[in-house]
């Protein structure tokens, strides 16, 4: 049966690469990818990229995913990181064992939904986003990549494409 992987996008801001470097690979990898964002309409990058969502974070059952990866940018501390609904779909993934990954500053969406207590996780480094880290109870690493269990976490754009590979191997187990 087909895999389905969910990723999570900021509707501004986002990190183009972040977005679009895993999303190949996954795909290549015979991955469905269904995209999300927090409202519908056309988002945009940071570099100018255009992406139309497939579908709004409240309209997703996060239950009919394997996968969820949450991208990072500069509009994931406004967009993502206090999303109620983008905090849910992550834990309901969590909880049933899905694999939950994200990049850039946007760990400190699965710090603030509990996920990162005592877990290994990188960040992209700023004061807010380690801050947050540390409040969440994570063990924070300097690695590109971090994966600890069914958790996988990316510092940044230059993380992008081994993220992406480390997602398909999670999925591949």
């Amino acid at each position: 049966m087909e895999k389905k992987v969910l990723m999570i996008i900021a509707p501004r801001g986002f990190r183009d690469e972040e977005f679009q470097e895993p999303k190949v690979i996954l795909e290549r990898e015979g991955f469905k990818v269904v995209v999300a964002s927090t409202v519908a309409g056309t988002a945009e990058g940071m570099f100018g990229m255009k992406v139309t969502p497939d579908t709004t974070v409240d309209e997703v059952n996060p239950t009919e995913f394997d996968a969820v990866v949450v991208i990072g940018g500069s509009g994931s501390p406004t967009y993502l990181w206090n999303n109620a609904q983008v905090q849910k779909i992550v834990q309901t993934l969590h909880q049933k064992g899905g694999l939950v990954s994200a990049i850039c500053l946007s760990p400190v969406v699965l710090a603030k939904a509990g996920l990162l207590k005592g877990k290994k996780a990188t960040v992209f480094r700023t004061a807010d986003s380690i801050n947050e880290l540390k409040k969440g109870g994570a063990l924070i690493s300097d690695a590109p990549v971090v994966v600890d269990g069914e958790i996988i976490t990316g510092s940044g754009p230059e993380a992008a494409r081994e993220f992406g590979r480390k997602i398909v191997e999670g999925l591949s187990r």
